[in-house]
């Protein structure tokens, strides 16, 4: 939670619950019943929001604009650099020329199956919205080739991100919480691919080919078209498949440099050189997508007679289209960032915690509870670590029972991702959904990912017991 100093929430938590649960009614009122563009609605029932909470007056603003500038700091470079670089790749022919590739490899009908098996590979290192701002232009491409709408290739792709972001480290949350609970690293790795990949198999590629059969939506042409110049003469297979995979290169470098920086297998001069220092911000997310769109223009670009003004005029065509869902996402932002500051999501665990239920099936709840209050997964599931660690160190449970229980709180951390949810307006605004068909797709398949997850970790967690 956002502390602020002298400040105390006094309300209890059926009051806040009762808030909360008004702010988000009025919210889906607002944008699906008035039509209300996402953006105004989102700014004003979190200012409404943050006076019924009780937060002070003179703070609101600040709690306002600190919550959209701390999301926008983490989205607005990725999706501006990511939809630099796919509109590049999908303008060049690339995209199609991976497109074919695919198609021609797992056949027309294994298509789906092709994009989410790439995407899960491509997140194990890579964050959920950097990894989906890459992949766009190849689902797109598959979609316009083949037909049946978007959510038939999409979903299995976006899940498969998803799941990787959730389960897996080395992404933040399943790291923080392994470090807080005191699990290895190594066993939350194996029980995090135990609950994984059974669970995007069936709630992400499964169901996303239902629900595309269900609901067939356009591809959106957020990153426009190839030419027919491009079409005529597209770029290499390897050419692609070598600038798509820069960042995930970097990126990936930047994790292992990261590992080494935090462990003893090098010597401290060695971490506290500039040129060490200087390599591992080459893979920060940032800046790896940053030399990609570098690479990308040249070689996709320049050396193909793309120059000047014709260039720049690409790539800022590529930025319009996304400046309404950096705006939103971030006001998304604004809306869990009054949520936390409230108090709501710690008073629904504090009451939670004291209800003597099974630790494993406490850790899921919490984490749901706090997912669901304020947005964040990470958050979700590093607070709760935090609030459970004191019964774990408690219970005294062995390493296997650990993990399971870092990747049952992971489960938690990502269910019902909703309006107060960054990945629900990026994901629903890039596959051109309303708030409606967001809720009704995304919506439910996290929730679907976090239950299946759950139960994976339990059954792991129980065996483990029984074999101790």
């Amino acid at each position: 939670m956002n502390a602020i100093e002298g400040w105390t929430q006094t309300l209890g938590a059926g009051p806040l619950l009762l808030i909360a649960a008004a702010a988000i009614a009025v919210l889906l009122v607002l944008i699906i019943r008035f039509k209300m563009h996402a953006l105004l609605a989102l700014i004003t029932v979190s200012l409404a929001t943050a006076f019924a909470t009780g937060i002070p007056a003179d703070k609101v603003v600040g709690v306002l604009v600190g919550g959209f500038g701390t999301t926008l700091g983490t989205v607005a470079l990725l999706v501006g650099l990511g939809v630099m670089l796919g509109r590049i790749v999908e303008t060049s022919g690339g995209a199609k020329v991976l497109a074919d590739y695919l198609i021609g490899v797992f056949g027309e009908k294994r298509a789906p199956f092709a994009l989410g098996l790439a995407s899960l590979i491509f997140g194990f290192p890579i964050f959920f919205d950097a990894g989906l701002v890459v992949m766009l232009p190849v689902v797109f491409a598959v979609a316009h080739r083949l037909g049946g709408g978007v959510l038939r290739f999409g979903l299995p792709a976006v899940g498969a991100f998803s799941v990787m972001h959730v389960f897996l480290p080395p992404h933040p949350g399943p790291v923080s919480a392994s470090a807080i609970l005191g699990a290895n690293v190594g066993l939350v790795v194996i029980v995090g691919l135990i609950a994984a990949l059974p669970t995007w198999y069936l709630t992400c590629y499964l169901y996303g080919l239902w629900t595309g059969r269900k609901l067939v939506l356009p591809v959106p042409e957020i990153l426009g078209h190839a030419s027919a110049d491009a079409e005529a003469h597209p770029p290499r297979f390897r050419t692609v498949v070598s600038i798509l995979l820069l960042p995930l290169v970097l990126i990936f470098l930047n994790t292992g440099l990261n590992t080494l920086a935090t462990s003893h297998l090098l010597p401290d001069s060695v971490k506290e050189q500039q040129w060490f220092q200087i390599i591992r911000a080459l893979g920060d997310t940032p800046v790896a997508l940053l030399i990609s769109v570098f690479v990308a223009a040249l070689v996709l670009g320049m050396r193909r007679g793309l120059h000047g003004a014709r260039l720049e005029g690409l790539l800022e065509s590529s930025l319009g289209p996304v400046c309404s869902v950096i705006l939103i996402t971030g006001a998304g932002g604004m809306f869990g960032a009054v949520l936390r500051t409230s108090g709501i999501g710690k008073a629904l665990a504090d009451v939670l915690g004291d209800a003597g239920i099974p630790l494993i099936l406490a850790g899921f709840l919490i984490s749901s509870i706090l997912r669901i209050a304020q947005g964040s997964a990470t958050v979700a599931l590093t607070t709760t670590a935090g609030l459970i660690a004191p019964a774990v160190a408690e219970v005294g449970l062995d390493g296997l029972q650990l993990a399971a229980l870092v990747v049952a709180v992971a489960a938690g951390s990502v269910v019902v991702s909703h309006v107060n949810d960054a990945g629900f307006w990026m994901v629903g605004r890039f596959m051109g959904m309303d708030v409606k068909t967001t809720l009704a797709t995304w919506t439910v398949m996290e929730t679907l990912i976090g239950v299946m997850g759950f139960g994976i970790a339990a059954v792991v967690f129980a065996a483990a017991g029984a074999a101790g």
